[in-house]
């Protein structure tokens, strides 16, 4: 079924309030019939990231990325909502993907640039493809007027990031865009202190379920939405204990991932597809089991029923109910 422009939507003014100037930007996005349609419906409709279908940088070869990518769909077909997974393809941003298109993708594999933010404007351009990491998929979502993302972990301050300043875009993507990204929480490569302390920073509101490891508050109103913050809500559900990856190992393949990836020189966007790799290998693959496990089900009940309920909420903080 052919993919329609996004003008067949109620305008983004309606969703998110975006000035008229940002409406001629939307021309440029193809958003397919179905997501247009749950759209203009008032449809819960959840986003969904396309890195993890073309960079097997986790160990993720085709046709396994394919099946994963079908069975998140799945999944959230099951829970009640409409899944819109977001790439650039021939320079055309996508929101929405056919079976066709979702297999392009994973036979492209990282032959499709990863893109975040600011390689939009290049892909574009170049009519390339581009497999969109969680603040280019925010910055789509936001723009067609999906409230709710979902994802298996986030990026966030790089490990000694005090001295070099590595952060990931995806944190001042939640400092800007209203787009609420429920997740499992920040990838465990990372420094989580440091990436709490910087979304504080950037002012967004940051919730947990059923854990203390994120500060526990959670409410049901969409304040932050209500008051026109401007901000993105991250909400972590974390991985079942019982498909979780022994802790200590993990944190041992990291330790010495870290040290290898500092030996090789190897930093900026391509040092967390190398650390993910190489703690796949020096664990087994039980770290890519949870990675699996955690992006085919995203926790299947409590993430999507979380998800549910926002856009619910977020649909009753819109209409001023």
């Amino acid at each position: 079924m052919a993919s329609s422009t996004v003008k067949g939507l109620p305008t983004p003014d309606t969703h998110l309030g975006l000035s008229n100037s940002k409406s001629a930007v939307v021309e440029l996005v193809k958003v397919s019939p179905e997501v247009s349609a749950a759209l203009s419906n008032g449809q819960p409709v959840v986003a969904l990231e396309s890195t993890i279908i073309s960079h097997g940088n986790i160990g993720m070869p085709f046709p396994q990325n394919l099946e994963t990518a079908k069975e998140v769909e799945a999944t959230v077909r099951e829970n009640g909502a409409v899944p819109a997974t977001i790439a650039i393809l021939d320079g055309k941003p996508c929101i929405g993907l056919n079976v066709e298109e979702l297999e392009k993708l994973a036979r492209l594999g990282r032959r499709a640039q990863k893109t975040a933010r600011r390689d939009i404007a290049y892909v574009v351009a170049t009519k390339g493809n581009g497999a969109t990491t969680v603040s280019s998929t925010m910055f789509f979502a936001a723009m067609v007027g999906i409230p709710v993302f979902v994802t298996g972990g986030i990026g966030g301050v790089h490990r000694h990031g005090e001295s070099t300043m590595d952060i990931s875009s995806d944190l001042t993507e939640l400092g800007r865009t209203p787009v609420a990204v429920i997740s499992a929480g920040v990838k465990s490569i990372l420094d989580i202190p440091r990436t709490l302390e910087y979304l504080e920073t950037q002012g967004v509101c940051v919730a947990a379920y059923k854990t203390h490891e994120f500060p526990a508050f959670f409410t049901e109103r969409n304040v932050s939405f209500k008051l026109n913050l401007g901000s993105g809500v991250l909400i972590a559900v974390p991985i079942p204990k019982e498909y979780s990856a022994s802790g200590d190992l993990i944190e041992s393949a990291i330790e010495r991932a870290l040290r290898e990836a500092r030996e090789k020189n190897i930093t900026g966007n391509a040092e967390t597809p190398f650390l993910l790799a190489r703690v796949s290998e020096l664990t087994g693959g039980a770290s890519l089991a949870s990675i699996i496990l955690l992006d085919v089900i995203y926790n299947k009940h409590y993430v999507l029923y979380s998800a549910q309920r926002f856009f619910l909420f977020y649909n009753k903080a819109r209409d001023g109910e």
